[in-house]
């Protein structure tokens, strides 16, 4: 464990970073997303995560240990095998960090209220059913539909998502999919026109992403430098941007689409405010700013 100085302002504030070791018999995802979702919740904490996926045998648990020996610090698992959960425990206890099984609080509680047994069998939440095909169909729909693609079926989608160029609509889409939503997107670009088949779904969730213009020019310009185009033109001129901004906003206004200003929202928050707006009903105007 130790301290780095954080640019900010007088005085000067530590930041406290430490290791974090992620056991699981999975791929990781969930651990991963629990510790990171626990770790948020402390300022000036600066976790370096070390990721131990797929751990089934004792031979890839010997070498994480060492790992663990060689940078001290918190073990979080999901592992379910027995003799592996104890080799895994008696390793800390000896190392003498704590071992934390992330997932038995949540299970404990929910056998003693359904009254039911859990399973050892690995992976167990990963089993090809029907959410999963679901999502991997969700998650071809959206790469088939993605910035304006595959309009013909477009009101097969369960949301389509309107905006201007570098609005998030595409990862938000993928992460929808990643949810089982089948989400298309469609892009707001001057000079061409609506697709009118927007304007005739019933079935369809349709959602307006806005944005303020400061931020826009400067994600278009970060896009730019990537591509090392570096000349002028109105994709960052701040007349055109704020021209692009206003007719988004009308448009939704006018068809009384909900909108989701993405201003300050990482992708996974503004997938989560679609979520809630298809789970409420389709007649909420939600403005997140």
């Amino acid at each position: 464990m130790g301290a780095t100085l954080l640019p900010t302002s007088s005085p000067p504030r530590l930041a406290t970073y430490f290791h974090v070791h992620l056991v699981s018999d999975s791929t990781g995802e969930t651990l991963n997303a629990m510790a990171r979702a626990v770790c948020a919740r402390f300022e000036n904490v600066l976790p370096i995560e070390h990721i131990y996926a797929l751990v089934r045998s004792q031979r890839q648990l010997d070498r994480a240990l060492g790992d663990i020996e060689e940078s001290p610090g918190i073990v979080l698992h999901t592992i379910v095998d027995e003799k592996l959960r104890h080799i895994l425990e008696e390793g800390c206890r000896r190392l003498d960090m704590p071992c934390i099984p992330a997932l038995d609080p949540l299970v404990s509680a929910m056998q003693r209220y359904l009254g039911a047994a859990t399973t050892s069998r690995v992976g167990a939440h990963l089993r090809l059913d029907n959410d999963y095909f679901n999502r991997m169909d969700a998650l071809n729909y959206a790469i088939g539909h993605d910035d304006g693609q595959g309009g013909q079926d477009l009101d097969q989608a369960d949301v389509v998502l309107v905006g201007v160029s570098r609005t998030s609509k595409t990862p938000t889409c993928i992460y929808l999919a990643h949810r089982g939503v089948r989400a298309a997107n469609v892009p707001l670009v001057p000079g061409r026109p609506v697709p009118e088949k927007l304007f005739t779904m019933k079935n369809t969730l349709i959602v307006g992403l806005t944005i303020s213009p400061d931020r826009l020019i400067q994600i278009r310009r970060n896009r730019l430098l990537s591509l090392k185009e570096h000349r002028e033109s109105s994709y960052i001129d701040v007349d055109a941007v704020r021209e692009e901004i206003v007719y988004a906003r009308r448009l939704y206004e006018r068809h009384g689409w909900p909108t989701i200003d993405v201003t300050r929202r990482s992708v996974e928050e503004t997938a989560a405010a679609v979520l809630n707006l298809l789970h409420g009903g389709h007649g909420q105007v939600e403005v997140l700013g």
